[in-house]
C-alpha cells in the first residue's frame, strides 16, 4: 500500500525536483576510482520471474535431463531445461539480428 504524503511533503518534493543538478552537494560522498566498474557484470543479480506451467516433454528428453543433474539425484533438472531453452532463444535472437 503506497504511503500517503502530506501537502507539506508534496510541496517539498516538488521544490527539490525543481532544483538544477548543479546545486547538489556531493562533498560528503567519496569519489569512486575510475576503474571501479571494470569487473562489473550486467544482470548479475537479475532473476527472472518464474511462471509455473505444464509442459509435455518426450520421456527420453526428460530422462536425459534427470540423469545429467548436478547431484545425481535428479534435482535441478528443471533449471537445466530452462537454461537449455534460454540458450536456444539467445541463439535464435543472435541469428535473427545477423540476418536482418
Amino acid at each position: 500500500m503506497p504511503a500517503i504524503l502530506t501537502p507539506e511533503q508534496i510541496a517539498r518534493r516538488k521544490a527539490l525536483a525543481a532544483l538544477p543538478d548543479e546545486t547538489i552537494d556531493f562533498s560528503d560522498i567519496p569519489r569512486l576510482p575510475e576503474d571501479s566498474a571494470k569487473n562489473a557484470e550486467r544482470g548479475r543479480f537479475y532473476r527472472p520471474v518464474k511462471q509455473q506451467t505444464t509442459l509435455r516433454l518426450d520421456a527420453d528428453i526428460l530422462d536425459w535431463f534427470k540423469r545429467h543433474a548436478d547431484d545425481g539425484a535428479a534435482r535441478g533438472y528443471q533449471t537445466r531445461i530452462n537454461q537449455a531453452l534460454r540458450d536456444y532463444v539467445a541463439a535464435r535472437e543472435k541469428a535473427a539480428k545477423k540476418a536482418g
